[in-house]
């Protein structure tokens, strides 16, 4: 079976015969040549286990080709040292001929290999799609077990977080399998699935929405669940908006329960790039049909977290907010009082910065939304006092 590497040597067993032991640990070329040669042991010792465990997986049996990989998948895990050792084609071109196996433990073993070695190395992810990975991916994700199922997409999820690797993955047809595994998984299976698809979505041969309507509405349970300011919600956010692009994809988001409702939270308690991602789902939904969308939006509350975002949101998000707020708008508006925008701001602000400082920050509310005011009445001049253009003569 497998060599272990041995344990380091003795340094004093290391020191000159013709030097004594004491003289020996005095002396700091002598402790510098200890050093170097342990270190010398260590990596022949590497070497010697490479040769060993490539050995095995290229020509052992099917029990010592699973031990082989489990091997390196421990040896991976303990030590980012081993993870570069290991990335060679001597042992990756063996894992990934593991992985059609027909024996689930020799493809179970071989996945959890790559998966660690790909883990937190660059390197190692352009290897290993390199070397053929993609394609027996694929075949795994289409896989009966669920198990492997969802090992093939955490796989897929660590190498596509290689730019180098995004097209490849993506033109093998990997994204509609995915998700497969968002819709039917496990939790920790739909939040991989939702990350490789958020790390494919900006590839240069990206996502056909189209194709992926059905992710809608995990998605939407997904971001309901999840902390709204979390990483997981800007990329399930980043992907609805996406999704809202079509006209397929807009319809699920308002025909899922509570949709609009979870993308306005957002809007509300999302970090900056979840809240510029959802408010661009809105703006998308109003900006294709006012009639269809706008009550939607604005029975679902809508209004002070968009208020907030042309305040406090990144240049885009402030854009887009202002933007859906003017589609919103009564196409008569209602008049009100100063009280009654004071108050609104009140509130809003008391969200924000919490009642300590509420008034300071409804003060600078009420002076953006009047300078707004004036900007657009402005505008609206200028577009009247404009000549009109007359017809072409005949």
């Amino acid at each position: 079976m497998c060599q272990r590497p041995s344990p380091k040597p003795n340094p004093s067993s290391c020191s000159s015969s013709g030097s004594s032991s004491s003289s020996s640990s005095s002396s700091p070329d002598s402790a510098g040549s200890s050093l170097s040669r342990d270190a010398l042991l260590r990596d022949l010792n590497r070497q010697a286990l490479l040769r060993d465990l490539s050995r095995q997986l290229a020509y052992g049996d099917l029990a010592a080709r699973v031990q082989a990989a489990r091997d390196i998948r421990r040896l991976a895990r303990a030590s980012v040292k081993a993870r570069s050792v290991f990335a060679v084609d001597a042992v990756v071109g063996p894992l990934v001929a593991m992985l059609p196996s027909r024996e689930r433990e020799e493809r179970e073993a071989a996945l959890l290999a790559l998966l660690n070695l790909a883990v937190r190395n660059e390197r190692n992810k352009v290897t290993i799609v390199e070397s053929g990975a993609v394609p027996p991916l694929v075949e795994l994700l289409k896989s009966e077990s669920s198990g492997l199922r969802e090992l093939a997409a955490a796989a897929v999820l660590t190498l596509s977080a290689a730019e180098s690797n995004k097209s490849a993955i993506t033109a093998s047809g990997a994204a509609p399998l995915l998700v497969q595994v968002l819709v039917n998984g496990s939790i920790q299976g739909k939040v991989d699935a939702v990350t490789a698809l958020y790390n494919l979505s900006s590839s240069k041969e990206s996502l056909d929405p189209n194709l992926y309507v059905e992710a809608v509405t995990p998605l939407l349970t997904l971001l309901k669940e999840s902390k709204k300011y979390s990483k997981f919600a800007e990329k399930a956010s980043s992907l609805l908006e996406i999704l809202s692009g079509t006209e397929e994809g807009r319809s699920a988001i308002s025909d899922a329960e509570g949709g609009i409702l979870t993308v306005v939270e957002t809007v509300e308690d999302g970090s900056y790039l979840s809240m510029e991602n959802a408010v661009g789902v809105l703006l998308t939904l109003c900006q294709s049909c006012r009639e269809k969308y706008r009550e939607r939006i604005l029975q679902e509350g809508a209004i002070p977290g968009l208020l907030r975002l042309t305040v406090y949101g990144t240049k885009k998000g402030q854009e887009r907010a202002q933007e859906l707020l003017e589609l919103l708008r009564d196409d008569r508006p209602k008049r009100f009082t100063s009280k009654a925008l004071e108050t609104i701001a009140f509130d809003i602000a008391s969200r924000i910065d919490g009642p300590s400082q509420a008034s300071e920050t409804a003060k600078r509310l009420l002076k953006d939304m009047v300078r707004r005011e004036m900007e657009l009445s402005t505008s609206r001049l200028h577009l009247k006092a404009m000549p009109q253009p007359t017809a072409a003569p005949n």
